[in-house]
């Protein structure tokens, strides 16, 4: 394990700072500071300013991380994240009358850790440039959704991390965003396009399944990250097909965990044809090969029958567990038609939702089958006898990380909602994929940032939850918050000993003046806490009745056992290592250099638009350079003009892999019913890639 208890080693370019250095204005020792801070990984701020006549004289650059945060507590509602540390990190600046500036003061005593790599989080760091934002507006005026706009620009410049803003700078600014366009795809396309992801890193893993006529039947990918990603959360997944999601209809099937933030991770997916048992079956086996043949500790999915088949055959020891969701939905669909409907379905819920232990529930079950004569109804009677899959008083024994449904799954399939539709195409579907997860990687660095860069206050004075508020994500620190603070509604009382096993009941006060006891069994040896609630064997959050047996106790540090690996926040994760592609569109020289042309064309548009005399200088100096260069194009020929050489070069493009000469069709699609979607908007690498077209076939 990596831990983060150092500052993070880069190479820097830090500037040398002395005091007696001079400046031309305030923004130059600003700008100067605020470069040797990004290199060195924290961010500064404006923080004292004195005026005279109404003129800055003097003005304190502190570090971001700059003044005392307050401990005092008033209530008990969740409260924002501080950054606050006390840093005395600073320098003093003198602002003479001439407005230029000179260093009076440096201190450098930064009390927390620096992270170069984190850097481009600060908020003085993050800046939107006026011609991004004229891309924002415009695409804006289009109506094109802002997550979209964001990915093509982080395309654009190579990946997020080349980025001066965020997506929530991006939708402070506007909110409406560009769509990228992605090229048409068949059978033939998504296998080159898998080839060529494969070229480029040799750990992105992908299985096409073709039916005897070369049409493509199955297919399963998981990129590197994913595959990295397992070997840290792979431990609880969920699996669900539900998700429809292209022109040949072909349900997407997302392998789900969860990440230390409590987020949803993807870890690898199958575009399949048919739900059968043998579709499963390939997939599983595609899958698990992927994976390094390490199966799951645990998975959950609905109750389709093929899968669950799949399931035995290719994972025999991994838990398998229902969605309860998908259940409990089905109870006014099989129900409904009882005269008792409304009190038999509180009955039942209670049964499922507050029985503790297998004994209690199987009495519920019991007496609500025999006060409503249910004894004939076969949906309830098969639930029974699986019961073992899905009533959480079995389930608890296993780590579930806190997931009881497949709803995991769906969220990923919401994520993937704006990205595509019903006329997608495979190809267009992959690409849009690795856009998605790109996001969802993006979404996963802000929040190590936030863990990393600021704290929720404790809410109280015990030790144990300074412990976990040390090393726990913010997320997972809020969870464990939230039940310290239902100690207040918490009573302790020992039942009994036998050797240095104690035996407590915990009685919590609810609503209504409901009184529920709770069984806690307390190791004096190892200091071992057990609820039967189980919420830390199968969410790894400690429950409050735990927490209330160890304050009665006077155990104020808790065994280490209790904070889990899987939430901490000081873990280098491996997979957080793993780049994500980003692949360049500009994908003929003559695009590649349009686009760079443009780029520049902006700073000068920048520039020009200040002022009217800027503007006519701008447009004499483009009218002449126009006309020169029309003018060596046709004397000498384009091939003729001397240029300086450009750093980057365009995309190779894809892979022309044909060891296997078997050509691959595309599925046959299946006509849906209803009016399809409207055709998507036009975004302007749409533009330029159509009149480019235009003027290719014109030559």
């Amino acid at each position: 394990m990596d831990e983060e208890r150092n500052s993070e080693v880069r190479d820097v370019n830090i500037l040398a700072q002395e005091i007696g250095m001079s400046f031309i204005n305030f923004e130059a020792v600003f700008n100067f500071y605020k470069h040797n801070a990004q290199e060195l990984g924290f961010g500064v701020v404006k923080r004292t300013t004195k005026m005279t006549d109404g003129k800055a004289t003097y003005v304190m650059i502190a570090c971001s991380r700059h003044g005392k945060m307050h401990r005092t507590v008033t209530n008990l509602r969740p409260r924002p994240s501080v950054v606050k540390t006390n840093c005395l990190t600073r320098i003093n600046v003198v602002i003479n009358v001439d407005s230029s500036c000179v260093i009076s003061k440096i201190v450098l005593e930064h009390n927390h850790i620096l992270s170069p790599y984190k850097s481009r989080f600060f908020s003085c760091n993050r800046v939107i440039d006026p011609s991004i934002k004229r891309r924002l507006d415009l695409n804006d005026r289009t109506g094109i959704r802002l997550n979209k706009n964001f990915n093509s620009i982080a395309v654009e410049a190579g990946g997020y991390e080349n980025l001066t803003f965020g997506e929530n700078d991006a939708r402070n600014y506007i909110e409406k965003v560009r769509r990228l366009r992605l090229g048409e795809g068949d059978g033939e396309a998504i296998c080159n396009y898998f080839r060529e992801m494969q070229e480029r890193n040799g750990n992105f893993f992908y299985s096409i399944d073709l039916d005897d006529d070369s049409r493509l039947r199955n297919v399963f990918w998981a990129d590197a990250r994913s595959r990295t990603a397992y070997e840290c959360f792979g431990d609880v997944i969920t699996f669900d097909s539900t998700y429809l999601t292209n022109k040949y209809d072909m349900p997407f099937a997302p392998f789900v965990g969860v990440n230390h933030h409590g987020q949803s991770i993807l870890l690898g997916c199958g575009l399949l044809s048919t739900k059968d048992t043998e579709s499963f079956v390939w997939l599983f086996r595609n899958w698990l090969s992927c994976m390094s043949e390490r199966a799951p500790k645990a998975i959950i999915t609905d109750q389709d029958k093929a899968m669950q088949n799949a399931i035995a055959r290719v994972f025999p020891n991994t838990r398998h567990r229902w969605c309860l969701w998908h259940i409990t939905k089905k109870i006014p669909e099989k129900l409904r038609s009882y005269g008792e409907y409304h009190s038999m379905k509180s009955v039942m819920m209670d049964a499922i939702y507050e029985s503790l232990t297998e004994i209690e529930f199987e009495e519920k079950w019991k007496r609500m089958i025999a006060c409503y004569a249910l004894e004939n109804n076969q949906w309830l009677s098969g639930l029974y006898e699986e019961r073992h899959k899905w009533i959480p008083a079995y389930v608890k024994d296993t780590f579930w990380a806190g997931m009881s449904t497949t709803q995991r799954s769906e969220s990923m399939n919401a994520f993937f909602d704006g990205y595509v539709n019903s006329k997608t195409s495979l190809k267009q579907f992959v690409e849009q994929y690795e856009s998605a997860i790109k996001n969802k990687a993006e979404k996963e660095a802000e929040l190590d940032y936030k863990s990393f860069s600021s704290v929720i206050p404790c809410i109280s004075r015990y030790a144990f939850e300074k412990q976990f508020q040390d090393v726990y994500t913010i997320t997972k620190f809020r969870e464990f918050q939230a039940e310290l603070k239902e100690l207040l509604h918490c009573e302790t009382s020992l039942l009994s000993s036998t050797g240095s096993v104690y035996s407590y009941q915990v009685n919590e006060y609810g609503d209504g003046g409901k009184d529920v006891p709770f069984t806690v069994y307390f190791d004096e040896g190892t200091s071992l806490v057990s609820c039967i609630c189980r919420l830390f064997e199968y969410k790894g959050i400690l429950c409050r009745h735990s927490i209330a047996v160890l304050v009665h106790r006077k155990l104020m540090i808790v065994p280490n056992s209790y904070i889990l690996t899987r939430w901490r926040k000081d873990v280098r994760r491996r997979y957080t290592r793993v780049k994500t592609w980003h692949k360049n569109l500009g994908s003929t020289a003559e695009i590649y250099r349009y686009e760079v042309v443009c780029s520049n064309m902006y700073d000068i548009a920048d520039i020009a638009a200040e002022s009217d005399e800027k503007c006519e200088v701008a447009l004499r100096t483009l009218r002449d350079l126009k006309t020169k260069l029309e003018y060596t194009s046709s004397s000498k020929g384009s091939n003729d003009i001397e240029y300086s050489p450009i750093a980057a070069t365009p995309s190779n493009g894809a892979s022309d892999d044909r060891s296997n000469d078997r050509r691959v069709l595309s599925p046959l699609p299946v006509r849906s019913k209803g009016r399809p979607p409207s055709k998507r908007k036009e975004s302007m690498t749409d533009k330029v890639v159509r009149r480019l077209k235009m003027k290719g076939n014109k030559q």
